[in-house]
């Protein structure tokens, strides 16, 4: 395993460095609370924070103002509002193996959207160097070679080591990057706590569509979607992929961890979060990424992807949880499950208690009204939580059982609402069957490199539920 990261230097937020709330962001009790974030949280405004707080932007001026720009970035709250910067000070790496086309595209897209920007590429035991080397000399990009494959950890930390820049730009030799990305990435170096932005990975028009090009294109592993974020551990944004990544370079210390092959950017991630970093995702910069189009290459990496979660478990424990949920969601949900029309009466009895007692915690008077909506909320957040866990992650324990009639029905259920539930937001971008079978076959194949992952460590970790933190 690599180092322990440094902790981050212990200046502010620079005069100047400004932030808006998120649109989701509600006001409550005439703007002297906030509600928002993720995990969802209620922020008490002190009445200096609530003047400061009058409109949805903040302008750092101060150390006050410093304070409490960070705490509402912190929680997600708010958002850097960043005017794209020089991205000079910039090292691109680009760690390769074959994919010589590839990487003559994305250098040409780096060349014409950065003219000034050093390259760095890191040839990992390709099968024919000359051919990489000829490619990088054509478009004036320097050259780093491993003579055996040592995997893209390696890569990266290679490039890392030898960039003398402030900054390092990671791309994969499969991405092209959308111009003037960098500009709005580097912005963000202007917080001295951030280690790690990453841009929003969108899908690359390709001359190859599959018939699972129209899912992935909607939903891909490496999109985190259309809004900012804060990225950390059991987060809405809990991790960002290594495929496009901008680095502080003293931040990541010795890099990625080399002993792992997959999951290396969420170990990453969860590390420099661990050691008091900022990360951010950026859904402003885009960098296009060529997808599988053939479906057995699509189900093989999303295999691949699950054999990380126990190596992740390993590390970072229950980080890595595929279910989470207070023990209020999980007892509701049980007794409407388990036990019929009695479990249900049941159920609402123990959301009441739970309403009741989040509604003492927030507030003299008790905000009932609002303690209940956020109950409700979390309870139905869960139980999709518990139909994704059905289809996804535990359908081995399922398949067992569909001999019996109520789980077959449950699963049948727990299936659909599942696909409705995330095709509603891409109905305009792919029609429901193919996003259903997209998704069925997406999470079988995930579970099976789940399970195989947990099954060779020996560890269940990666199985098993946890209760969400407490904020």
């Amino acid at each position: 395993m690599t180092a322990p990261i440094a902790p981050p230097p212990a200046g502010r937020l620079p005069d100047g460095f400004r932030v808006v709330l998120d649109p989701r962001t509600r006001r409550r009790d005439g703007g002297a609370t906030l509600l928002g974030g993720s995990p969802l949280r209620l922020l008490r405004l002190a009445p200096r924070a609530r003047a400061l707080l009058a409109g949805d932007e903040l302008v750092v001026t101060d150390p006050t103002t410093a304070a409490l720009a960070a705490r509402l970035l912190d929680t997600g709250l708010a958002h850097p509002a960043l005017d794209p910067v020089d991205p000079a000070g910039t090292t691109v790496v680009v760690p390769v193996k074959d994919r010589t086309a590839e990487l003559a595209r994305l250098l040409a897209a780096l060349r014409a959207d950065l003219p000034g920007v050093p390259v760095l590429v890191v040839d990992d035991g390709s099968a024919d160097p000359a051919a990489q080397a000829a490619v990088c000399a054509a478009h004036g990009a320097r050259v780093i070679r491993h003579d055996t494959a040592r995997g893209p950890s390696a890569a990266r930390n290679a490039g890392l080591a030898a960039a003398t820049t402030p900054a390092v730009a990671f791309l994969d030799s499969d991405c092209v990057p959308v111009p003037g990305w960098l500009g709005v990435l580097a912005a963000h170096l202007a917080d001295p706590r951030l280690a790690v932005v990453a841009p929003r990975v969108v899908a690359l028009p390709a001359d190859r569509r599959g018939w699972v090009s129209g899912y992935e294109d909607a939903v891909s592993a490496l999109d985190m979607g259309a809004h900012p974020a804060p990225v950390a551990p059991l987060t809405g944004v809990s991790y960002v992929p290594s495929a496009a990544l901008l680095v502080r370079r003293i931040a990541l210390d010795s890099g990625f961890d080399e002993s792992m092959q997959v999951a290396e950017d969420v170990d990453l991630v969860w590390r420099l979060a661990a050691a008091g970093w900022r990360v951010r995702y950026e859904p402003a910069a885009r960098v296009a990424h060529e997808h599988p189009a053939r479906t057995a290459d699509w189900l093989r990496r999303r295999a691949y992807y699950g054999t990380g979660a126990a190596l992740l478990a390993e590390r970072h424990g229950a980080a890595v949880a595929p279910v989470v949920m207070s023990p209020w969601s999980a007892a509701a949900w049980g007794l409407v499950l388990l036990g019929g029309r009695p479990g249900a009466v049941a159920a609402a009895g123990v959301l009441a208690v739970a309403t009741r007692r989040l509604a003492d915690r927030l507030g003299d008077p008790p905000p009932v009204q609002l303690a209940a909506g956020l109950v409700v909320r979390g309870t139905w957040s869960a139980g999709r939580t518990l139909a994704r866990s059905v289809t996804r992650h535990h359908w081995p324990l399922v398949v067992p059982l569909l001999g019996v009639r109520k789980v077959r029905r449950l699963a049948a259920a727990a299936a659909v609402v599942d696909a409705v539930g995330a095709w509603w937001p891409h109905r305009h971008q792919v029609g429901l069957l193919r996003f259903a079978a997209g998704r069925r076959l997406e999470d079988l194949a995930y579970g099976v490199g789940l399970w195989r992952g947990a099954l060779r460590a020996r560890d269940p970790r990666a199985l098993l539920p946890a209760r969400p933190p407490r904020t």
